[in-house]
């Protein structure tokens, strides 16, 4: 889902929760890697992988300049004979220490994972849970967004809304700032700039 799709979602969704409590989960996730720019582990079930929720946060980690949005994606399966971006297995979770930010998507209860995630936490790192509400995820976890099946958006959609809102800067009072407009800022800053020394 391109900008623009987000953008006509987001209009959509106008004075519905979804539009804010999305947000709201969004500026907790970039909050956390930000700050303490330990890292992103991104994580599912073995049922579920979110790579689709992967791909889009590398994409605004580069179109908004906060590389710390780019995550690691954490696999079940992985193998070592997999591509880097494919390899890292369960132990990673383990091995999550503080200043590391770790986010569990998962439709249902992720019975395999908790006793990680748990560890995880136990070291210190952030742990934000989508998708499954309550349940001992929920209980572990920072900050959770719960994604009912049956309601209006599923969980493939609220990713995008997570991962475009990850990529923003929060507005500050009087000063709405959106992605577009930290491009646009940015764009006007390069044109602005002195020139570039001698090669």
């Amino acid at each position: 889902m391109d900008a623009v799709r987000v953008a006509l979602l987001r209009e959509v969704l106008a004075g519905t929760e979804w539009l804010s409590t999305t947000r709201r989960f969004a500026q907790v996730l970039r909050g956390s890697v930000v700050t303490h720019g330990g890292g992103l582990l991104l994580v599912g079930t073995p049922e579920y992988e979110p790579w689709h929720l992967a791909a889009h946060l590398v994409d605004e980690a580069a179109w908004s300049g906060t590389p710390e949005l780019a995550p690691t994606l954490v696999r079940h399966d992985a193998r070592p004979s997999d591509p880097a971006h494919l390899a890292v297995g369960l132990g990673r979770i383990e091995s999550a220490s503080r200043g590391e930010t770790l986010l569990v998507v998962a439709p249902t209860e992720p019975e395999p994972l908790l006793e990680r995630v748990h560890s995880a936490r136990r070291s210190g790192a952030t742990v934000l849970a989508l998708g499954s509400g309550g349940g001992e995820l929920g209980a572990m976890a920072h900050e959770t967004l719960d994604v009912p099946e049956g309601r209006e958006l599923d969980l493939d959609t609220v990713q995008h809304l997570i991962s475009a809102g990850a990529g923003e800067r929060a507005a500050t009072p009087g000063r709405p700032r959106g992605r577009f407009r930290d491009r646009l800022s940015r764009i006007a800053e390069t044109l602005t700039a002195g020139a570039p020394g001698a090669w």
